[in-house]
């Protein structure tokens, strides 16, 4: 890959780091994915096949972290183009965190959490200053394509049939053995949606959505390995997998991000404005028709998620009402919902907003600081990207934008394996954009003239 973020080369130790940190989210992809605030369901596998199936307890990842830490201080490098501000607030907002879990309603919850946390604020700073280099992209996506690739393996498996096989291995063997199965599992269970290596299927189109533009663009720049026509073909048959995943995930806020980031990113090519407006009039068109077919049922029933999620948000603003300055804890969301939960509403250990549950769980300077650095790293980034020229940060952008938009009506601050991904993007982001930002951006840009 040529110099595209004007950044000083690799050394043969950046590399060695950007490779481990590659497998390390490949890893986390694959077998951390269950909600910090469920990890206690998690056993530890036992067998070689439980390894190999099985997601692990996020327990078993905290020694990979220290070597991860050690090894990123033989490849560090200081200098960055990241305004002061901004490369503090993730540590900011993680010690507001710890100050928060001081107060908590329930200190063991809150524990694990807070661990899950500093992983995520280690993986930024990791990601920042251990990935600026020029060089580094086909180490580090590498091995996170090929757990991308086997995610949608493993997605296509679910829905040939493996999603069944699974089901009944789950009521023959493991029920019957499990006292406390939780409620969201057995929910997952009876669903013929599929979730892949994660979780849950919202949060396997969040993955999706966070990795494809980025794997698209690297594939897509890859001018000295792939013929044009072999890229066109890659990409094709990357994009038309996940896509199917997608579908077949049920994911509808999925759905539409999908369409909104396709979008976004066709107003930034070189296009003619004739020819920007054809593609997004077809996005919009298809994306809607689709969409209305695919859920009309589902509007018809009355969109109960809908309206779960509204409850969720209601009840997350009032607990953050009630405790502004600190919140009820980190994680602690399920125990303040209990209290003023209506009647008739879902138990939910999660508020389905990233945002509104750092308001309910560590107060209005939870919500201040985590916003600021989400809409931080995007607003900055956004203004350094050069979508000609370096496409693969430009994809990175966009798969970060898809993830910072579903954490308005999703929880994917607490999905490890996306969580740790997120921040280790952010914080490339940051690390690894062109010092291109105009001196006098304009207070609202015309895409369409771009």
């Amino acid at each position: 890959m040529t110099n595209q973020t004007g950044n000083d080369p690799a050394t043969l130790h950046s590399k060695i780091f950007a490779a481990i940190f590659g497998a390390f989210l490949g890893l986390a992809l694959l077998k951390f994915a269950t909600p910090s605030v469920m990890d206690k369901f998690v056993e530890s596998p036992t067998t070689g096949l439980e390894w190999l199936v099985f997601t692990w307890p996020l327990r078993m990842v905290y020694p990979l972290i220290g070597l991860l830490v050690l090894a990123g201080l033989f490849a560090v490098r200081l200098k960055t183009v990241a305004p002061r501000w901004l490369m503090l607030m993730p540590a900011i907002w993680l010690a507001w965190q710890f100050l928060a879990g001081t107060q908590s309603v329930d200190s063991k919850l809150t524990d694990g959490v807070l661990a899950h946390f500093l992983v995520c604020v280690i993986c930024f700073y990791l990601g920042c200053l251990c990935l600026n280099r020029d060089g580094l992209v086909t180490y580090l996506l590498l091995p996170v394509a090929i757990a991308f690739g086997w995610m949608l393996y493993t997605g296509f498996d679910q829905h040939f049939g493996g999603l069944q096989r699974t089901r009944d291995y789950f009521w023959t063997y493991i029920y019957p053995a499990q006292s406390n199965v939780p409620p969201e599992y057995l929910k997952k269970m009876s669903s013929d949606r599929i979730f892949s290596t994660v979780f849950y299927p919202n949060a396997f189109a969040g993955a999706l959505l966070m990795l494809l533009p980025l794997l698209l663009a690297w594939i897509w720049q890859a001018k000295e390995r792939f013929t044009a026509g072999a890229r066109g073909f890659l990409c094709g048959v990357l994009s038309s997998c996940a896509a199917a995943c997608l579908y077949w995930s049920g994911s509808k806020g999925g759905w539409l991000l999908a369409f909104l980031i396709s979008v976004v990113a066709v107003l930034h090519q070189e296009f003619s404005k004739r020819l920007k407006l054809i593609l997004v009039i077809v996005f919009l068109v298809v994306g809607g028709a689709g969409f209305y077919w695919k859920n009309k049922a589902y509007m018809e029933r009355g969109a109960m998620s809908v309206v779960a999620r509204l409850d969720y948000w209601r009840a997350a603003w009032q607990i953050a009402v009630s405790k502004p300055i600190l919140g009820s804890g980190p994680g602690t969301f399920a125990i303040a919902y209990q209290a003023v939960k209506k009647p008739e509403s879902e138990m939910a250990r999660l508020a389905h907003n990233d945002y509104l549950q750092q308001a309910s769980d560590s107060g209005i300077p939870g919500l201040i600081t985590y916003a600021a650095f989400v809409g931080g790293v995007l607003w900055i980034a956004y203004w350094r990207l050069d979508w000609s020229k370096a496409p693969v940060v430009c994809g990175v952008w966009l798969g970060l934008v898809a993830s910072s938009l579903q954490s308005a009506f999703e929880f994917t601050l607490y999905v490890p394996s996306l969580a740790w991904t997120g921040f280790t993007l952010a914080g490339w982001l940051l690390g690894s954009t062109r010092e291109t930002i105009r001196q006098s951006p304009p207070p609202g840009c015309n895409l369409m003239l771009r």
